[in-house]
């Protein structure tokens, strides 16, 4: 019939649940939150399921009225990446009844529902040993927010890879947008100097990294070595392909799918803590320095 719309508020009242899945994200212009969500879609219709895409924006405050937002469509589940380490009150107090997962910021442990994350302290340390073999000493880990859980991780693998070589590297702290993260390296660039390595911590630090050392006049890699993080087309498509730690976001999406698929199934396994790594692609973007620190 032209002109007909489902009822889907009927058929909830009917039914008590409809096949609804909730995902809620911090943002969809950064790229790697983007990927998972269109992932999560399309295994979602090949199971005859619809999704209700929420993003907090980094704010604790509109996550909460987000989540309020979401479950009061009484959805059959929930994937969710929290805008911090902290579990939100309104997940905490649905995870008994609500098969939910929790996916990349997670900053507690034991926690009864499964959870998706990446060995980010991994990831960090083989980003450093690869720029330390290259014989880079200054180093600077360019961060989103050094206190997020994954934040945290890569850069305790950095330090502890440094460490080891009695390298104490630099931390700057960029955000979450491209060009106040720009902005904010470009002046960390003009107070401290260029290191001759940087690692990046996300896809928009890199860009943000990227935009400000071309602001600056500084050559990858020929004045400083990068690696990035994500590894999306865009690194690869330059001049200078990038040396980047690849997510594995299809297989995020994928275990994170499956885990709430058997919970929604009936499911009363233990909860799951799958970590999954996520490899260093190394390419043209790091090369030995051009001075060697402490060289005759």
């Amino acid at each position: 019939m032209l002109g007909y719309q489902k009822n889907i508020a009927a058929s909830q009242l009917r039914t008590g649940r409809v096949k609804v899945v909730g995902v809620l994200v911090p943002s969809l212009v950064d790229t790697f939150f983007a990927a998972l969500v269109s992932d999560l879609e399309e295994m979602a219709e090949a199971d005859g399921y619809q999704v209700l895409v929420a993003t907090s924006g980094d704010d604790a405050a509109r996550e909460a009225a987000q989540l309020d937002a979401l479950l009061g469509w009484k959805p059959s589940g929930l994937i969710a990446v929290p805008c911090t380490n902290a579990i939100p009150e309104a997940l905490r107090r649905e995870m008994a009844t609500l098969p939910i997962v929790l996916v990349d910021r997670i900053g507690e442990e034991d926690l009864p529902v499964d959870t998706v994350v990446v060995d980010n302290h991994a990831a960090g340390r083989e980003a450093a040993r690869h720029v330390l073999e290259m014989g880079h000493r200054e180093i600077l880990v360019a961060a989103s927010v050094a206190g997020l859980r994954p934040i945290a991780d890569r850069i305790r693998g950095i330090i502890d890879a440094c460490h080891a070589e009695a390298v104490t590297p630099r931390i700057a702290e960029l955000g979450t947008d491209v060009e106040d993260g720009a902005a904010r390296m470009a002046a960390c660039l003009a107070r401290e100097g260029h290191p001759t390595a940087v690692i990046a911590m996300t896809n928009v630090t890199t860009l943000a990294t990227l935009t400000a050392l071309a602001q600056s006049g500084i050559d990858v890699p020929g004045d400083v070595s990068l690696v990035g993080f994500d590894d999306y087309a865009w690194m690869t498509a330059r001049k200078t392909p990038l040396s980047a730690v690849r997510q594995p976001i299809s297989n995020i999406a994928q275990s994170a799918w499956s885990c709430l698929m058997a919970r929604i199934g009936g499911s009363r396994d233990e909860p799951v803590r799958l970590t999954l790594d996520a490899p260093l692609q190394r390419r043209n973007s790091v090369c030995a320095p051009r001075t060697v620190p402490g060289a005759a």
